[in-house]
């Protein structure tokens, strides 16, 4: 009997493509999609769906039993720029929530488990270029931190009770299915809306500020692969590095420039530029590459072709629904 596949934050950036990508490859029965209320996205609604609060363990662990999922996503968390404005709800929801699932992990033996890490474990005084694998980690941020003690904590259960904990460090991520969710990134998300609505764009990051890049569907694609992998090809129990592509806002608007004849962009940069400052500019995901082969596939100019191509067919399908 195959097993299922609980994603806890289902409704965010990357739940909805994850829910879409594993449900194509597992069926729409072995995926519980789950979040905080009912969901808005069309994609959650061909399959079950729960009302899960992360932080409610009991709760947890009757969809697990009900459904008998055998592996768990653990995507809940308040992002970076959010995280700064509320960082007691952050470190509650960002730690308590994977407590619970590595704790239940643990007593019912679950398969695997996955939980994000994030390109802001690093500060100000990791390397900016080419990031390794294992370097200094001194993160100024709620979410950095909550993020690095997170990846300790599942090495620890990994190492001390064998829980099957799997991470990936994402970088920004870019999509067209869900909009920004209050990460320090998401100007590379907004600027399609604001380019295809008015050919203008303010950025809260300065021209030059260079941040490490990936398209949503790569991100998906790793995380799908690094779950997959034999548990023997898993080398690195705290967060593995994956890297894109790294761009800066002015060359992202050059390359929609291309494509938007008139384009503007102009600069505001406010409290998430000293974010943006503090992590790095380009990442070395060599271990990723070695171990379970991690290779992305889209570049810059892929990335805005698509997210434009894509934006621009879900503002005429909401435009054409009575």
């Amino acid at each position: 009997m195959q097993g299922k596949s609980l994603i806890i934050g289902a409704s965010g950036q990357i739940g909805i493509e994850l829910v879409i990508a594993l449900r194509k490859l597992r069926g729409e029965s072995n995926v519980i999609a789950s979040d905080l209320r009912d969901p808005v996205a069309e994609e959650l609604k061909n399959g079950p769906f729960e009302i899960v609060d992360t932080l409610d363990r009991k709760r947890i662990e009757s969809v697990i039993d009900q459904y008998g999922i055998t592996e768990v996503y653990q995507l809940a968390a308040l992002l970076s720029a959010t995280s700064e404005k509320f960082p007691d709800k952050a470190w509650n929801l960002n730690m308590n929530g994977l407590f619970n699932i590595l704790e239940i992990a643990k007593e019912k033996k679950l398969e695997k488990v996955f939980w994000p890490s994030s390109i802001a474990v690093f500060g100000p005084t990791t390397p900016k270029d080419s990031t390794p694998q294992f370097t200094i980690m001194e993160p100024t941020s709620v979410y950095g931190i909550s993020k690095l003690a997170g990846e300790r904590w599942c090495e620890y259960y990994y190492q001390k009770f064998g829980v099957d904990v799997r991470s990936l460090r994402y970088p920004g991520l870019i999509g067209f299915r869900s909009e920004p969710g209050g990460g320090t990134t998401d100007y590379a998300v907004d600027i399609f809306y604001h380019a295809i609505e008015n050919a203008r764009y303010s950025s809260f990051l300065s021209a030059n500020t260079m941040l490490p890049m990936m398209m949503m569907e790569d991100a998906i694609r790793a995380t799908i692969t690094i779950m997959g992998a034999p548990a023997e090809k898993i080398a690195i129990r705290s967060s593995y590095n994956i890297a894109g592509m790294s761009f800066t806002p002015a060359q992202l608007a050059a390359e929609i420039s291309k494509h938007i004849v008139g384009f503007r962009m102009d600069y505001s940069p406010d409290f998430r530029q000293s974010l943006a400052d503090s992590w790095p500019s380009s990442i070395d995901d060599s271990y990723a590459r070695r171990d379970w082969g991690w290779l992305p596939s889209y570049h810059l100019d892929s990335l805005v072709s698509t997210m434009l191509a894509e934006i621009r067919k879900k503002k005429l399908a909401h435009c054409e629904t009575p």
